[in-house]
């Protein structure tokens, strides 16, 4: 007698497939994704399309070795978003090798070897950046200047970019030792822990950033922008606009990045308004690194996130707690990678301890 796996009730169906939330979420991501692209070059679309490559291969790979079929997972857009979540958070002309190792940790190790999509414990594209941060530490350091920053040249194009991808090598007239530059957060962080204030970083960086025009120059052409790095503002300023647009359609919960986003700008105010020179504005945190970015489209992972409303928000607390933490005490200039994995460690205990209580529960019989 030929069997059906069904599911324990209550059989309802999804208002969304996974395919349709997964282009969604794809769909948010592009403003960001042109933004990056337009002040930091087309390395961007090189590592969305290497990691994009290496994802599916893994992923087909995978299925292959578990009797899965291939059409309806390789096709449900989840291994793509995988790849273009880790594909920004890693610098545009780093080695095709991180790709590939990024997302072989993603994909088998994060994801299939928990039992595949809706069973991992942590967050795949996270653990690919975690894992290539901690390995390949020197690779991290080739972030690009935001466009009309670099020394010497405008940004490579497409074909010097290729360059620098595949062979390590940049063409002339640029080389590594000018273009490549420290991110606004990490520059902060260590001129900070060299005893400088916020105002001098920015006016040392501003002349610097004047690429020889003199300090005269440096208010024409900062480093550092209205709130957090140039350019990198107005990237998570895009990656903002797709979050609004998933709230709007009802795709992410509202509660982990209100949590995440309102929480650091809470923690990180009154230590701005007892001293502005030692302690950045909470909006130079927010739209600086990878917060908005992890606070609209990772921590609201409904896999290895929380799934209660008020989980979720103690999920997005700690999430911006430990970014925090790991920004002024830890080894890495930002910390989000790190602090969704560890929220990750604890969100089915919190969901254990703050699910809604069933009508009629905790009354005697």
């Amino acid at each position: 007698m030929k069997t059906f796996a069904t599911a324990s009730a209550p059989h309802l169906s999804g208002k969304r497939s996974v395919r349709s939330i997964m282009g969604l979420v794809l769909l948010a991501l592009v403003p960001g994704v042109l933004a990056h692209g337009w002040f930091f070059g087309p390395g961007i679309g090189i590592q969305i399309a290497l990691a994009t490559a290496f994802a599916l291969g893994f992923e087909a790979a995978l299925l292959k070795l578990r009797g899965r079929p291939l059409r309806p997972f390789l096709t449900d857009l989840s291994a793509p978003l995988t790849a273009v979540l880790f594909a920004l958070s890693v610098p545009p002309l780093a080695p095709w090798w991180v790709a590939a190792i990024g997302m072989a940790a993603a994909i088998v190790f994060a994801k299939h070897l928990y039992g595949g999509l809706g069973h991992n414990l942590f967050n795949p594209a996270m653990v690919g950046v975690a894992v290539v941060l901690l390995c390949f530490a020197r690779e991290f350091t080739h972030w690009l200047p935001p466009a009309g920053l670099g020394e010497g040249a405008a940004l490579p194009g497409l074909g010097a970019s290729l360059q620098a991808v595949f062979t390590g090598e940049l063409p002339a007239p640029w080389r590594w030792d000018t273009l490549a530059q420290a991110t606004p957060l990490d520059t902060v962080r260590t001129l900070a822990s060299q005893g400088a204030t916020l105002a001098e970083i920015r006016d040392a960086q501003g002349c610097a950033g004047a690429a020889g025009a003199g300090c005269a120059g440096a208010a024409q052409d900062p480093v550092f922008g209205d709130f957090g790095g140039r350019g990198w503002e107005w990237v998570a300023n895009f990656f903002a606009l797709g979050g609004l647009f998933l709230l709007w359609k009802r795709v992410i919960p509202w509660q982990v990045p209100v949590a995440t986003l309102g929480t650091v700008v809470i923690l990180t105010l009154p230590f701005w308004l007892y001293d502005p020179d030692l302690h950045p504005f909470p909006l130079q945190h927010v739209f600086s690194g990878a917060l908005v970015l992890g606070a609209f489209f990772i921590a609201t992972d409904p896999v290895s996130g929380c799934t209660t409303p008020r989980g979720r928000l103690v999920f997005g607390v700690g999430v911006a707690v430990l970014t925090l933490v790991i920004r002024r005490w830890g080894a890495f200039p930002d910390g989000v990678a790190f602090a969704v994995l560890l929220m990750n460690c604890v969100a089915p205990w919190i969901d254990l301890h703050t699910r809604p209580r069933i009508l009629g529960e905790g009354r005697a019989p």
